[in-house]
């Protein structure tokens, strides 16, 4: 099938937004999955907790690597080999949560594929995605995470009910076996005659990653100005906080629904989706208010940034920190739509920025920060299930609402805390040439 009346930037979009759906039906089908294997098994929340965040351990040891690797080899090669190396593994090694090695190694193993993967999509936008486009092509890529856990939310409860847990993982390796043949077949590097004026404008084939054949310089990374620089930082600061309170309220809403509220995932209807889909509407309206502000001339676009970054990540701190009130299942989802929802506004801001300030470098920038973004999964994750057994000891079971409040205080205090930390120190303009 050819695609060649639509404009294959486009096509790169649309395959790296399936790409980020298919990765994170897989994570939250993991926690789906273990979930229920583990509460059948007897597991206790410390040890689930351990379990859920060694993910994160694997993903965060390969961020920078993986920003290197796109930057060296190519984002759209790395990106391929991620995919092809994390759905095997979900195809190869059963789900038994009594063969504790066995699962950290796997759960290791899927976390450093996929730890490659955001870095080389940066890479492949910055080759593609012309700056007045950027802030919507780059959200509606990253939409796909949050339309990818709603689906997971809605499908997969009903497959582990039907088909067991183990039949999640068989159904998550087919999706990235498919996507990979679809990515083999449409996917292509941009031509490096094709935009003669890319290099000045920081996208194209003049970002495309050199070798001898090419005549062209090797690229040298400025490791220690990328590590000194404030607004690197700032995106840092803002991709940890982020993540923290996502993959808190990803690992942990179901176990949130099932022993905080009593009431059963695979009994409650479509609205437990809703959160996510919130994210994947607020994500893609996000990125179209920046582009909009920036080309009317309304604001600049560091402005932009922090405008879009500061409303979200202020109403998500309200909504984190009110959630605990909560006693019903609509409450809960209402209180947690309204906070992911706004995060996701906020990477309008934050996340973005890397093409801002280095198109260049954007998967280096990324998987830096982004390695934050993995340790607040492996913080946030762990840490969560030492706090719900802690609360065990003292109001005897999880059902209490005070064994809760401290998990989603958390994140609350710590959107206020990137707030600032982002006014005070990003920016909008090219810092990296």
């Amino acid at each position: 099938m050819k695609l060649s009346n639509i404009p294959q930037r486009y096509v790169i979009v649309f395959l790296t937004f399936l790409s980020t759906s298919v990765c994170y039906i897989e994570r939250v089908g993991f926690s789906i999955a273990y979930t229920v294997a583990a509460d059948a098994a007897g597991i206790n929340q410390s040890s689930k907790g351990t379990i859920l965040s060694t993910f994160f351990i694997g993903y965060a040891c390969s961020q920078v690597p993986g920003g290197w690797a796109a930057q060296k080899i190519g984002g759209r090669k790395v990106l391929l080999m991620s995919f092809i190396l994390w759905s095997s593994t979900c195809f190869l090694v059963p789900l038994d949560p009594n063969r504790v090695g066995l699962l950290v190694f796997a759960r290791l193993l899927v976390g450093v594929a996929q730890g490659f993967i955001f870095p080389s999509i940066h890479t492949v936008l910055a080759q593609w995605v012309p700056p007045h486009e950027r802030s919507r092509l780059v959200s509606i890529t990253t939409s796909g995470m949050y339309l990818g856990a709603a689906l997971g939310m809605w499908l997969l409860p009903a497959l582990v009910e039907f088909r067991g847990p183990e039949s999640v993982f068989i159904a998550e390796a087919l999706a990235g076996v498919v996507w990979s043949l679809l990515w083999i077949r449409y996917a292509t590097d941009p031509p490096r005659s094709e935009h003669p004026k890319a290099a000045a404008a920081g996208f194209g084939g003049a970002l495309l990653p050199t070798n001898v054949n090419h005549n062209h310089r090797v690229t040298h990374i400025p490791w220690k100005k990328i590590m000194l620089s404030l607004p690197v930082w700032a995106i840092v600061v803002n991709n940890f906080t982020f993540h923290y309170a996502l993959y808190v309220l990803m690992n942990w809403l179901p176990t949130y629904f099932e022993l905080g509220l009593k009431v059963s995932l695979q009994g409650m209807d479509s609205s437990k989706m809703v959160p996510y889909l919130n994210m994947f509407v607020f994500s893609i309206v996000g990125g179209f208010i920046a582009d909009y502000l920036i080309t009317k001339r309304i604001l600049s676009v560091t402005r932009t940034r922090k405008f879009l970054n500061t409303v979200g990540f202020l109403v998500a701190s309200a909504a984190l920190m009110a959630l605990p009130q909560f006693r019903t299942s609509n409450g809960v989802i209402l209180c947690s739509s309204v906070a992911l929802g706004f995060l996701a506004l906020g990477r309008a801001g934050f996340a973005v920025n890397h093409m801002d300030i280095a198109p260049r470098y954007a998967g280096i920038v990324m998987g830096v920060s982004n390695t934050a973004g993995t340790l607040a999964g492996i913080i946030g994750v762990d840490l969560t299930g030492k706090l719900l057994e802690a609360s065990k000891l003292i109001y005897s079971d999880l059902s209490h609402p005070e064994s809760w409040r401290i998990v989603f205080f958390i994140p609350g205090l710590l959107c206020i805390f990137s707030t600032v930390v982002f006014l005070l120190f990003s920016t909008g303009e090219r810092i990296f040439d």
